[in-house]
């Protein structure tokens, strides 16, 4: 009965765990617009390097100093979604031009 009962206890705790990692995202606001993602990474950024130095000191270890960068997800984001949207809207042209090439190919073929 054990044997059977464990799994089932096992992908209960995994599923709540991911519920609660997909909850604390979205209340964060990591799963809205790329400025409330900015808004959240600043806000980590400002929180945790006093966490880290609070845990660090309470366990007694030394950590060397958190790197500074300057990143934008916000703006990568934007690049990597104007890549894709020109991809698309240039697509159809592409495919009509593909297509014509294939009909030509074909007609030297069977001539």
């Amino acid at each position: 009965m054990a044997a059977r009962l464990f799994p089932a206890v096992k992908f209960v705790i995994k599923g709540s765990l991911a519920g609660a990692a997909v909850y604390v995202a979205y209340d964060q606001g990591l799963l809205g617009s790329g400025t409330q993602g900015a808004e959240a990474l600043r806000k980590a950024q400002a929180a945790l390097p006093p966490a880290i130095q609070e845990w660090t000191s309470y366990v007694g270890w030394e950590l060397p100093p958190t790197p500074k960068f300057d990143f934008s997800p916000s703006d990568s984001w934007n690049k990597g979604v104007q890549t894709v949207m020109s991809a698309l809207s240039v697509a159809p042209t592409r495919a009509c031009e593909y297509t014509v090439e294939g009909w030509k190919y074909v007609k030297d073929l069977v001539k």
